[in-house]
C-alpha cells in the first residue's frame, strides 16, 4: 500500500489498476474497472505555482509535461497523447537539457498555473434560506448558530437572507431603516422575469428585451443588487437584528396536520435571485431545512399525518406519490445553478425525513456540502457549520467555478465519473458508448469544489488485438492528463495540471504484472461508488449478487489454487484484504439499507461520493483501536472477539465516532476510581480514546457523532452492527467477558469458506 500512497502524496490520484489490462478483453476479465480516484486540488506543501499560461498542444489542446519527447536543437515537443509535433514559442528560446522550464521536470507531474489578471471581481457570494416552519426550541438553537457563522464570514464577501414557512420572505437588506422584506406565495413556482417585475429591479432603468437574461453585466444596476447582497461588515448589524425578531412561521398547523413548508419555492427564488444579480461568481445557496417540504414544488409528502413519508419500500414499489415530480424539480434546479454557477449546500436538521433523496441532484451537480443531523442544536450541525467558514489551519478551501477536463492516450475512453459534477456535454473521440454517472463528455462543470473532493473516473479500454512482444516492450505505456481550472480561494483564477504514464501488459505473463499494481483500497471504493450507482439508476438490480458475482470472478482469475481444492486456495498479499473489504461492504450503509430511511442512505452515498480513498475505506470497513492496561493502544480486528471487559474499543466508522468500555472499565468508571490519586493510570486509560477521538473529530467534514457507551448498555448497538459476527446465540464457546451477536448474519470466516469453494470450481 505504501507505494500507492506515496503516489497520491505526489498527484493526488489513487488507481484500482496501477499496471493497466492492455485490451478490451483482458479489462474486463479484470472485472473491476480501470479506474481512479482523482483529489483535484489537494493541498500539496511544495505544488510550484508557474506565473505565466500554459503551452499547450495545437491538436488535442493538451498541456506540456515531462512525458513530452522534447526535440532542443529544433525547439520542437511532441505530444505524448496526439503525437502533435508544437513548435515552443519564442520566450522558450534559451532552453535545453541543463535549463528546463518547470512543467518539464519529471518529478512535477502536478502542476498549478496561475495567470496574471485573471482574479474574479466579485466577492464570495452567500445567501442563506432559513426555515421557519420549525419548534420555538430548533428556533433558537438554529439564530445563535446562523449569528455565529455571520460573525465568521470574511468581510468583503456579500450576503443574502431569504426566510420561508409557508411563505417565502426575501429581506431587502439595504433597506437600513426598517426591516423590508417581499413575500412570494409558497404554493406557486415563480419565474426569474416575475421574481424580478415583482421585487421592483426595473424601476430605475427599462426592462431588457424579452429572452434577454438580466445580469450585472445587462441591465441590473449595483444599486439593485445591493438592495438584497450586502457586503458582510456592512450588512451584520442588519442581519442580526432581523435573525433577532425572526419568529416561528405565525401559520396555525392543526392537530393532524404537517406543519406548511415550501422548500422548493424558496430554493427556485434563491437560484433565480442570484442568476439575476451574480451570474458566473462563486455563490452558494446555504439551505437550514428543520423538516420535510409540504408545500408548492419539490413537495415530498401531503400536509396530513395520516400519509407517511416516502420508505425505501414505496420507492422500490414505485408508490411514492410525489417523489417523481420533486426529483424533476430539483433536476431542472440543478440545471439552472450549473448553468449559473452556483453551488447549494444543505444542512438538513430534523428527526424526520426532509428529502434530502429529492434534493441529492442539486447537491451533487453542484458539488455542494450537505450535513445530517437530528437538530439543530446537535454538535455534528453546530461544529460543522463553524468549519466551513474557518479560516484557519484546518479550512475547507472552498473554491467555486471548476471546469475539469481530461485527455488520454489513443486506446482508452473515458465512460463518465462518479461525483460531485455535472457534465458539459463536450463530446468527442475520448467519450466511451458506455455510460456511467455523468458520461459522453471530456469536460464536467464544478460548482463547488474543495480540498477534499475526489471524483471517481471510470475508463475503457479499447484496444482490440494484442500487438506483437517487440512492439510491447517499446510502446508500453498509457498516457493521462487532468485539468482542473478552477477559482482559488484567494480569487484567483489557477490552472492545475496533472499528467500520469502508467505501463500496460497483455498476453500469456501478464497476470504477475497485473498483481503487483492493484490497488485493494481503491478498488473496494471504485466498487462501493459503482454499486451506490447501480442501486439507484437500475431497477431490479441485486446488488449483494453483483459483489459476490464480481468477487468470485476476481478470486478464480488472480488467486493460487489447484481446480476443485478449496484447501489449496490461497491470495497474493496485494489481493489479501480485499475479500474482506467487500464482506464489509455487503453489510455497510451503502448496500444494507433496512433501518435507513431514503434521506440517511442518499446522505450516506453523497459523502462516499465526494471522498477520498483513505476516507471511504474507513466508511466501507471502520477501524477499531483497543486500549487496555496490557498494552498500548493498538488496531484491533474488527471482530466481535474484540471486546474484553477491560479494554475500551474506539471505532471509527466515518459518520460515527464509538467510545465502547469494557463492563469491568465501565463499573470503575460509575464507582468513580479515575477521580482517586492513586489511580491515576486508570484516568489516563479512559482519558487516552477521548484525546484521539478529539483529533478526528477535528480532522473531519461533516463533523461525526460521538457515542460514548458501555458493554451490554442501549448505545452498544452502534459497535455491535459494524463488528464480524464470529460469536452469535448460536455458536458455541464465546470467551468470559465477552460478547455475543445476535444476528443470522454469516461470519467472515463462513463467508470465506464459500469464497474459496466457489473460486476453484
Amino acid at each position: 500500500m505504501a507505494e500507492f500512497m506515496e503516489l497520491e502524496g505526489q498527484d493526488g490520484v489513487r488507481m484500482a489498476w496501477n499496471v493497466i489490462p492492455g485490451t478490451k478483453q483482458e479489462a474486463s476479465n479484470c472485472v473491476v474497472p480501470v479506474s481512479a480516484v482523482y483529489t483535484p486540488i489537494k493541498p500539496f506543501p511544495n505544488l510550484p505555482v508557474l506565473p505565466y499560461a500554459p503551452l499547450r498542444c495545437r491538436n488535442c489542446r493538451s498541456v506540456l509535461n515531462p512525458f513530452s519527447i522534447v526535440d532542443f536543437a529544433a525547439k520542437i515537443w511532441i505530444c505524448p497523447f496526439c503525437f502533435q509535433r508544437n513548435h515552443f514559442p519564442p520566450h522558450y528560446a534559451s532552453i535545453s537539457d541543463e535549463n528546463l522550464p518547470a512543467e518539464l521536470f519529471p518529478q512535477y507531474t502536478t502542476i498549478e498555473y496561475q495567470s496574471p489578471g485573471e482574479a474574479s471581481t466579485i466577492p464570495p457570494v452567500f445567501m442563506f434560506v432559513v426555515d421557519t416552519s420549525i419548534i420555538e426550541e430548533e428556533m433558537a438553537f438554529l439564530k445563535s448558530a446562523l449569528s455565529q457563522a455571520i460573525g465568521l464570514l470574511p468581510d468583503n464577501s456579500l450576503v443574502g437572507l431569504i426566510t420561508f414557512g409557508t411563505l417565502v420572505h426575501v429581506h431587502e437588506l439595504g433597506f437600513g431603516t426598517i426591516p423590508k422584506a417581499y413575500v412570494f406565495k409558497g404554493s406557486k413556482d415563480v419565474s426569474k422575469e416575475q421574481l424580478l417585475e415583482q421585487m421592483n429591479f426595473f424601476l430605475i432603468k427599462p426592462k431588457p428585451p424579452t429572452g434577454v437574461i438580466a445580469g450585472a453585466r445587462d441591465g441590473l444596476s449595483s444599486e439593485s443588487i445591493a438592495r438584497f447582497l450586502l457586503p458582510a461588515s456592512d450588512c451584520e448589524f442588519a442581519l442580526n437584528s432581523i435573525l433577532e425578531e425572526l419568529q416561528k412561521d405565525p401559520w396555525p398547523t392543526p392537530v393532524d396536520q404537517r406543519a406548511s413548508r415550501c422548500s422548493g419555492t424558496a430554493l427556485s427564488i434563491a437560484a433565480s435571485l442570484l442568476g439575476a444579480c451574480v451570474p458566473g461568481s462563486g455563490a452558494r445557496i446555504l439551505a437550514f431545512i428543520g423538516g420535510p417540504s409540504t408545500e408548492g414544488p419539490g413537495a415530498i409528502v401531503s400536509k396530513n399525518l395520516s400519509d407517511p413519508i416516502r420508505s425505501h419500500k414505496d420507492l422500490d414499489k414505485d408508490s411514492a406519490l410525489h417523489y417523481h415530480k420533486a426529483v424533476k424539480f430539483y433536476e431542472a434546479l440543478a440545471k439552472q445553478l450549473v448553468h449559473q454557477g452556483h453551488v447549494l449546500d444543505l444542512f438538513a436538521c430534523a428527526l424526520d425525513q426532509v428529502g434530502v433523496a429529492e434534493l441529492k441532484v442539486a447537491v451533487e451537480k453542484t458539488g455542494g456540502l450537505v450535513v445530517l443531523a437530528e437538530s439543530f442544536g446537535h454538535s455534528v450541525f453546530k461544529d460543522s457549520l463553524r468549519r466551513v467558514f474557518r479560516s484557519e489551519d484546518k479550512d475547507l478551501g472552498l473554491s467555486s467555478n471548476g471546469i475539469f477536463e481530461i485527455n488520454c492516450s489513443k486506446d482508452i475512453k473515458v465512460q463518465g465519473i462518479l461525483g460531485p459534477c455535472a457534465s458539459l456535454e463536450k463530446k468527442g473521440p475520448l467519450c466511451s458508448d458506455t455510460i456511467v454517472g455523468q458520461g459522453s463528455t471530456s469536460a464536467w462543470k464544478m460548482c463547488g469544489l474543495d480540498q477534499a473532493t475526489s471524483l471517481c473516473l471510470i475508463f475503457e479500454i479499447v484496444k482490440k488485438e494484442i500487438p506483437d512482444a517487440t512492439l510491447q516492450s517499446s510502446n508500453n505505456q498509457f498516457y493521462f492528463q487532468f485539468l482542473t481550472y478552477y477559482q482559488h480561494s484567494t480569487a484567483e483564477m489557477r490552472l492545475r495540471v496533472t499528467s500520469l504514464s502508467r505501463r500496460w501488459v497483455a498476453g500469456p505473463g501478464s497476470i504477475q504484472d497485473l498483481i503487483a499494481g492493484f490497488d485493494q483500497e481503491a478498488a473496494a471504493v471504485v466498487m462501493a461508488r459503482l454499486v451506490s450507482f447501480k442501486m439507484e439508476i437500475e431497477a431490479e438490480f441485486d446488488p449483494i449478487r453483483w459483489l459476490d458475482k464480481a468477487l468470485i470472478h476476481m478470486c478464480s482469475r488472480f488467486g493460487d489454487y489447484q481446480k476443485d481444492s478449496p484447501s489449496s486456495f490461497s491470495l497474493s498479499p496485494r489481493f489479501s484484504i480485499f475479500p474482506q473489504f467487500m464482506f464489509h461492504l455487503r453489510r455497510s450503509q451503502f448496500v444494507q439499507v433496512f433501518n435507513n430511511s431514503p434521506d440517511e442512505t442518499a446522505y450516506f452515498r453523497m459523502i462516499l461520493n465526494r471522498e477520498n480513498v483513505a476516507n471511504s475505506v474507513v466508511m466501507i470497513q471502520p477501524s477499531l483501536i483497543s486500549y487496555s492496561f496490557q498494552s498500548a493502544p493498538e488496531p484491533a480486528l474488527l471482530d466481535v472477539a474484540a471486546i474484553a471487559a477491560d479494554r475500551i474499543l474506539l471505532l471509527d466508522s466515518y459518520f460515527t465516532i464509538v467510545i465502547f468500555h469494557g463492563s469491568t472499565i465501565a463499573q470503575w468508571r460509575k464507582a468513580g476510581y479515575h477521580n482517586q490519586p492513586e489511580h491515576q493510570a486508570f484516568a489516563q486509560l479512559l482519558q487516552a480514546p477521548r484525546n484521539d477521538a478529539d483529533a478526528i473529530i477535528n480532522e473531519r467534514f461533516p463533523v461525526p457523532r460521538l457515542v460514548i457507551c458501555d458493554q451490554h448498555g442501549s448505545q452498544a448497538r452502534f459497535l455491535l452492527a459494524k463488528l464480524n459476527p464470529s460469536a452469535t446465540y448460536n455458536s458455541d464457546g464465546h470467551h468470559p467477558g465477552g460478547d455475543i451477536i445476535f444476528t443470522d448474519d454469516v461470519s467472515f470466516e463462513v463467508f470465506l469458506d464459500h469464497l474459496q469453494r466457489l473460486a476453484v470450481q
